[in-house]
Parts: C-alpha cells; structure tokens; sequence
C-alpha cells in the first residue's frame, strides 16, 4: 500500500484566512495553523505577534497529489491572498504576515518558481512571496485550529475570511469538496 499523502506549508497573512479555504479543497485531508521561517524554538502566539521571532503565520496542509496537485494549491494560494504586498495582508502588518511558500523538496521549489513566474503578469505590482526551504513548522495553540469552524460569527471571520471562502467556492467550485 503507498501513501498518497504529501505535504505542503504556506504563508499568506493570518492563517486562519488560509485554513478555511484549504479545508473545503478535495483532497485535502487536514490543514493546521502555526508558525515557520523564524529563528525562535517553540514560539507563541504573543511572540510572534510582536515580530520579534522571525516567523510567519503559516498552515500545513495535508493533501492526496492523485486527487489535488501541488501547483492547484499554490494556485488556490495565490487568488486568496495579495502576494505583491510586502509584510502585509489586509488589516494585519507586520513580517508575520508576510506571504512565503516553504518548499520540502526541489520539485516543490521548482514548482513554486514557475507558478511565481507564470503568474507575474497577473499582478500590476511584482510578486514578492518568498520561496525558502522548511527547516521547522511549529503548530499554534489549539485555540487557532479550526478557528473559522469554531468562530464563524466573529466580526474578523465575517469580514476577512468568509470572502476568501465566498472567492474559493466561486472561482474554483470543481476543487470543492462535496459535502
């Protein structure tokens, strides 16, 4: 039996605005919220929020390549969040909300690149997402796992992540899972 289970870690702003979306994806079979690219073991919630740690707010998602690929996800990334904008996603500033793909392995590098550079002329303003190895992915608090799921009537979930939701179903419905 193989395991048809890889691996992918993104940042792009808050990550509860990315954990939603990705949890409706086919093929995903989990996504979690937490913190990567700093210098800082085993790094809170407060301390990352103060920018002093180096990371950024980032999920890893668990996905089946035969049902949805590495380069669909990078796609869904980059239409629910602005890539051009350094250090900032909507009302969030600051490196922690920076917009950085953390690749596992050289192809995920590779396909990283070219999604990058396919998708430059899309954009008025140049794509600043980096593109850096993983060394360490730290998960937050349980309290921000699932945080759409379990917050759906917060003014910040209504605002900032049920478009990203509305945008996900309406732009790619085929990669929704059923319910």
């Amino acid at each position: 039996m193989t395991d048809d289970r890889a691996t992918a870690t993104l940042a792009g702003g808050c990550f509860w605005c990315l954990e939603a979306p990705f949890q409706e994806l086919a093929g995903v079979h989990g996504v979690t919220s937490g913190y990567c690219g700093g210098d800082v073991p085993d790094p809170t919630y407060e301390a990352v929020c103060s920018g002093s740690t180096g990371h950024a707010e980032a999920i890893q998602v668990e996905y089946d390549p035969t049902v949805v690929s590495y380069e669909d996800l990078l796609e869904v990334f980059f239409a629910l969040h602005d890539p051009t904008t350094e250090d900032r996603q909507g009302p969030d500033v600051g490196s922690q909300y920076r917009s950085a793909v953390f690749y596992h392995h050289e192809e995920q590098r590779a396909t990283a690149e070219a999604t990058i550079d396919r998708l430059a002329d899309d954009y008025d303003d140049p794509i600043v997402t980096e593109v850096q190895p993983l060394e360490t992915f730290y998960p937050a608090e349980d309290y921000h796992q699932d945080y759409y799921a379990n917050n759906p009537q917060r003014a910040y979930c209504q605002v900032q992540i049920r478009p990203k939701l509305q945008k996900l179903r309406e732009k790619f419905a085929a990669r929704v899972a059923s319910e």
